[in-house]
């Protein structure tokens, strides 16, 4: 085991792996409550339940998802990255094609399902890979650090203490809310163990965070630690019903978009999550990642298999980088992720203690770790720094990973043909700088 997860070259152990593994899914576990009420559409009143997604078989086909797909990624790709139904494109699901176009959850489903078939058609034929290693090394460690800015300003929003602010958009949040100032000693805690050295530090502040929420009153203690599995039989195979009425279900201007949406979201989605935690890790060599063609088969197989058990797409998920600040290197992190997903669906009662005042330090240190990217970016070439800029920069603002690489790979073929180096451009950016500007005037 240790020889095939390349223990000894990258310096790690099974203890820090499966620190590390564990601290991803305790990251990331959220999903395993959010997803279920985005896709029933909890939040909407006096909805007819035919255009609700049944809430428990979501749950479900979200955590066997997560299980699968990070399980994937583990043992083929070796990488420590953990996968899930993404969040937006969940909310896209349910609120846009959903509730919005009016699509049936069936007929998105297989929106999802094609979205994943063209995924791996394209990862096998190796174009996926081929476009990942053409993006600049400069552009990538742009990327990496963006994520770790998207990150934190996810974290601090969790945590309360940031806000919206009608008058500046984003505002400080209320210091003297519980939840936050939990939220606030979990950082402090956090960067005390870190600065200490203490390698387990972020996935230690989680568990001490949870246990003084509990004696404070702000979490709730839970009922019971097992709980009965809900029935997957409501949406599973669902997203095979569209193809028994193609010709009224399938063809039509709002499913193509959909199904490119989903595309082209979880493409720049997993390639810049798989870069920037790939450089985290040191995974990176020179402006090339190993095995990254078998990262990405791992990850298009998550989705065909997301949304053939019923839920929306899945994806590389950001918040491994917390398991690597916690010390993963190895696919054999993403393994314990894995299972640990297996696991909840029967310790669902038990993951209500890992609250987003939980959660919230262990992102918002994370994105400390990750912007240190920055220092290899040459600030001094204009040409570089303005769309390595606007790549990080536009991730927090934006909300969106996908939006600040097209933002930045825009800006990129501009600057190095005006200062005359266009030659130096890989020709596979020049036509993501045609994709992303159509990208713009059409999908967005």
């Amino acid at each position: 085991m240790k020889k095939y997860f390349q223990f000894d070259e990258l310096g790690t152990t099974y203890r820090r792996e499966i620190i590390g593994g564990l601290t991803t899914f305790l990251s990331m576990a959220y999903i395993l409550v959010v997803n279920p009420l985005t896709l029933s559409l909890n939040s909407v009143k006096d909805l007819p339940d035919a255009l609700r997604m049944d809430y428990g078989a979501v749950f479900v086909a979200t955590a066997l998802a997560a299980a699968i797909g990070t399980i994937l990624m583990g043992l083929i790709a070796k990488y420590p990255i953990a996968l899930a139904p993404g969040m937006g494109l969940n909310a896209f699901f349910a609120y846009t094609v959903v509730l919005t176009y009016g699509i049936p959850w069936q007929t998105a489903l297989t929106g999802v399902l094609l979205s994943g078939i063209i995924f791996v058609l394209l990862t096998m034929s190796g174009i996926r890979e081929k476009i990942i290693n053409a993006i600049p090394v400069e552009l990538k460690y742009a990327v990496s650090a963006g994520i770790g800015l998207f990150i934190t300003f996810v974290g601090f929003q969790n945590a309360g203490i940031i806000v919206n602010n009608d008058s500046v958009l984003v505002g400080l949040g209320d210091l003297t809310n519980g939840n936050t100032l939990l939220a606030v000693f979990g950082i402090i805690l956090t960067v005390i163990l870190l600065t200490k050295g203490i390698h387990a530090g972020i996935f230690i502040g989680m568990v001490i965070t949870a246990m003084v929420g509990m004696i404070a009153g702000l979490i709730d203690m839970p009922g019971s630690i097992v709980g009965a599995v809900p029935s997957i039989e409501p949406t599973f195979g669902a997203a095979f019903e569209a193809f028994a009425d193609p010709g009224e279900k399938l063809f039509s201007v709002q499913i193509l978009v959909v199904i490119l949406t989903f595309l082209f979201v979880a493409f720049f989605d997993t390639a810049g999550t798989l870069v920037g935690v790939a450089t985290q890790a040191g995974l990176m060599k020179g402006n090339v990642l190993p095995r990254v063609g078998k990262g990405l088969f791992a990850d298009s197989l998550a989705i065909v298999v997301g949304s053939i058990l019923g839920t929306s797409t899945t994806t590389s998920y950001v918040e491994s980088t917390a398991g690597v600040a916690a010390g993963a290197r190895t696919g054999f992190a993403s393994i314990v992720t894995g299972l640990l997903f297996f696991l909840s669906i029967f310790f669902f009662p038990l993951l209500s203690v890992v609250t987003s005042a939980v959660t919230a330090p262990a992102l918002i240190i994370v994105g400390v770790l990750m912007v240190s990217s920055l220092k290899k970016i040459d600030w001094e070439r204009f040409e570089v720094a303005v769309p390595a800029f606007f790549t990080l920069i536009a991730m927090p603002m934006t909300y969106s990973i996908a939006t600040g690489i097209a933002v930045g790979f825009i800006f990129y073929p501009i600057t190095m043909l005006v200062k005359g180096r266009m030659k130096e451009v890989h020709p596979i950016m020049y036509l993501l700088f045609a994709v992303f500007v159509l990208y713009f005037i059409f999908l967005v």
